[in-house]
């Protein structure tokens, strides 16, 4: 008689965000345990929780309530954030040194999603794994420090690390990113488009569920992974104008377009900290940014890729935005 091995154990801090999210429930369908840290569980299980997940009371910046959640797990699954825009100086790296520490002391892979903020001009357009990361930001300047401190781990610890580069988020959940809360306005149908850039300029997304299945993919090939390894994610790499007509498909009507008043964002930046990042990241809109994902299709042999009218439609679904069109017409 064979017995049945038991499931190997993810945690997961950031389990009600985007990537958290998206990478809880793509382990969960892949037969994982999954363990999820929140400071209010019950309310956590109740509005944004996965059918599954094991949720434990802790603060993600507190490193003890990491620890004692990471008992056992294999893998850690760095998905917190903070909300919009505000204080990342105070929160981000305080929050990554918990993740570091509990994997650490579980002896386990930490996963990382890494972004393109970390890069200045110098590196565009195409960005691989080896582009020099010169940030021009305060916020990139954050990122580059953030991966400096895995960077350190690893070599001095013996950390395992797994970042998975991408480009701006957009998934089934209406959250922090570009998409539900610059260009479409999440909880009322889609009847224009505010675009932040110059439409003939292209640009790289990332829709989460392919995020979700390319970490897991990579990290369930742990013995093929060294012990620090960067992939990048080529995502859906579209101009404005391809954009805007993929959303016009997505929502069955066409869709004027409106280029987003930066003059409006300069006059609040010095009273608001989120108007004062998004100005910072204005140059990402300005010139072609995209992710070189080479080194990911030698390892996977394709890139996890949804359709990009599917993507947009499940994202506007899940922001509450698409059209509501009669019953016959729907049929």
């Amino acid at each position: 008689m064979t017995l049945k091995s038991e499931p190997k154990l993810a945690l997961v801090i950031g389990a009600t965000g985007g990537v958290g999210g998206a990478v809880a429930e793509r382990l969960l369908a892949g037969g994982w345990r999954v363990r999820a840290l929140n400071r209010d569980p019950q309310t956590a299980q109740r509005t944004r929780g996965s059918p599954g997940l094991e949720w434990v009371k802790g603060d993600a910046m507190i490193e003890a309530d990491a620890v004692a959640a990471a008992e056992g797990a294999s893998l850690v699954v760095h998905g917190a954030n903070p909300p919009g825009y505000n204080n990342w100086a105070g929160l981000q790296l305080p929050m990554l040194n918990a993740s570091i520490a509990a994997a650490k002391a579980a002896g386990a892979r930490l996963v990382f999603p890494g972004t393109v903020y970390n890069y200045g001009p110098d590196a565009f357009p195409s960005l691989t794994e080896a582009s020099p990361q010169q940030p021009r930001t305060r916020k990139g300047a954050i990122r580059v420090q953030m991966e400096q401190a895995l960077t350190r781990a690893s070599r001095e610890d013996g950390l395992k690390v797994l970042i998975v580069r991408c480009g701006d988020f957009f998934g089934p959940r209406p959250g922090n990113n570009w998409l539900s809360q610059g260009m479409v306005k999440s909880g009322k149908p889609i009847a224009a488009v505010t675009y932040p850039g110059p439409l003939t300029v292209a640009h790289c997304w990332a829709y989460l569920p392919d995020v979700a299945e390319t970490m897991v993919r990579l990290a369930e090939d742990e013995a093929n992974l060294g012990d620090f390894e960067v992939f990048h994610m080529r995502g859906q790499t579209l101009t404005g104008d391809e954009l805007v007509a993929a959303l016009a498909v997505a929502a069955g009507r066409k869709l004027p377009v409106s280029r987003l008043p930066w003059f409006a964002v300069r006059a609040m930046a010095p009273l608001n900290e989120t108007m004062r990042e998004m100005l910072e990241m204005r140059y990402l809109w300005e010139t072609p940014v995209m992710l070189d994902n080479t080194r990911l299709v030698a390892r996977l042999g394709a890139e996890p890729h949804t359709p990009i009218v599917d993507a947009l439609r499940t994202a506007l679904e899940g922001a509450n935005a698409l059209p509501h069109r009669p019953k016959a017409l729907a049929a």
